[in-house]
């Protein structure tokens, strides 16, 4: 079996309640904001193995204020991307954070595994509000020791796994 073939066992007819272990819609005012918060940003989770069992996967909200920036960083081996619902974000990536794309509402981001990079809400004025999907419900963030070319400054990005400076 190649590494990417997966086989997994069906379970056997009438051995699931599918009622309690099947399809879970969670609905946008039912996300949990019992998380750690941080002055400058909201953040709430809706899917993760608390809630509704997920093993392999995070998502929820995040609401970051105005000019919130992260230091340089990158999340080991997880996978994340992030849907902009509205607002402006800009991504630094790179050894020295020397590349950069913005996103707008409505737009998707992808961040590799291992990529060091810095999040930035680019408005001064409006509030970025995303969705966040991650690979894995563990919170992985290594810091890096990289100049940013865009300094944080007033406001953090802090959430589960960007802690405060």
């Amino acid at each position: 079996m190649s590494q990417h073939e997966h086989h997994h066992e069906a379970p056997a007819p009438g051995t699931v309640d599918w009622r309690h272990n099947g399809v879970r819609v969670i609905k946008g005012n039912q996300l949990d904001p019992n998380t750690a918060q941080t002055p400058g940003m909201n953040r709430a989770a809706a899917i993760n193995a608390a809630r509704v069992g997920a093993q392999k996967i995070w998502a929820g909200t995040v609401s970051i204020y105005p000019n919130a920036k992260t230091g340089a960083h990158h999340h080991g081996a997880l996978e994340s991307v992030i849907y902009v619902v509205r607002g402006k974000a800009r991504m630094r990536w790179g050894e020295h954070l020397e590349f950069v794309a913005e996103a707008d509402a409505g737009d998707f981001i992808f961040v590799p595994p291992y990529v060091p990079h810095q999040e930035i809400n680019a408005s001064s004025d409006e509030t970025l509000e995303c969705v966040l999907v991650r690979s894995d419900n563990e919170a992985v963030v290594v810091n890096l020791d990289i100049e940013p070319v865009e300094k944080p400054e007033a406001v953090y990005w802090v959430d589960p796994i960007h802690k405060h400076p």
